[in-house]
């Protein structure tokens, strides 16, 4: 159940299917945690699970524009990992709170949270996880003004993601890609917080082409999302011709995606978009039709 809703919250978007999937989580899920386990082994895999869905709701949450009900279903996964008695599953929880932070502006605990995800982690985790702990310490770093050890920790979760390719990760960090997708996509918000757009649009680039690539090129959503991204960094250099190609193959990746991230996303592009049709840039005036077009049946 927790790798269809996965798949269903992927390609339709945090706001598609979300009161099923609470149904689900208050009824069948509760019931699990509530159970009576031969083993302490079972017990700990039945609440890593519980955990692992609890933690898609405030993902849903999030995807949807709820970021304090998404806190509060990361705090309750927090709690459950505990319960469960795995560290590395805490250690992930503690990873979002930190991404959740900074995605809404309120950066002031998030290195706290990124440093303490790789305490809970060390000495416990492959690379390839590793490097994902390592790329959200990069991030807070750079929301702190430490820019030139921000750039050190990309190039070191970049160095362990690359040498934990074929790590056997646990399924509740796999569902939504690989380690190596994640890190493209946030180095190139860290370059582009430190407003060096080439190398922020070769990073959504690469995310792009994980993300297009894996589970059978399934993650539309954030493959949809890393293509936006990355047109507006082609735009930041001036390329309008080429930011104007890429946002259409994000819009059209947006299609059946019902996402606050993505409504957000076109929104911004529309915004270019019209300073583009002043500046005569011929691909504008179509592509913005595209767009209000979008925007009228998934907003």
């Amino acid at each position: 159940m927790l790798t269809a809703f996965t798949a269903i919250d992927e390609r339709q978007g945090g706001r598609h299917g979300r009161p099923a999937m609470v149904q689900y989580l208050r009824t069948d899920v509760t019931g699990l945690t509530q159970g009576r386990f031969a083993q302490e082994s079972i017990r700990s895999e039945a609440l890593t699970a519980a955990a692992a869905f609890t933690f898609l709701a405030g993902w849903k949450a999030y995807d949807a524009g709820e970021h304090g009900l998404a806190q509060r279903y990361y705090l309750q996964t927090l709690g459950l990992a505990r319960e469960a008695k795995n560290p590395l599953h805490q250690a992930w929880v503690l990873r979002i709170m930190a991404h959740n932070g900074l995605d809404i502006g309120q950066p002031d605990h998030t290195l706290g949270l990124a440093d303490a995800a790789l305490d809970v982690a060390k000495n416990r985790a492959e690379p390839g996880f590793m490097s994902m702990l390592v790329i959200c310490r990069a991030r807070a770093l750079a929301h702190a003004g430490r820019g030139g050890e921000a750039v050190s920790e990309v190039r070191r979760a970049q160095d362990l993601a690359i040498r934990g390719q074929d790590d056997e990760m646990p399924y509740w960090l796999t569902l939504s890609g690989k380690p190596r997708a994640a890190v493209d996509t946030h180095a190139a918000k860290i370059f582009r917080a430190l407003r060096d757009h080439p190398n922020a649009e070769k990073q959504y680039a690469a995310a792009a082409r994980s993300y297009g690539s894996a589970n059978g090129g399934s993650l539309s959503r954030i493959t949809a999302l890393s293509l936006a991204a990355q047109g507006r960094e082609q735009a930041a250099q001036g390329h309008l011709e080429m930011a104007c190609r890429t946002w259409e193959r994000a819009v059209d990746g947006f299609e059946g995606v019902y996402s606050d991230r993505a409504v957000k996303q076109v929104a911004g592009i529309r915004r270019q978009l019209a300073i583009f049709e002043r500046r005569g840039v011929s691909a504008a005036l179509q592509l913005d039709e595209q767009a209000r077009t979008w925007q009228l049946a998934h907003s």
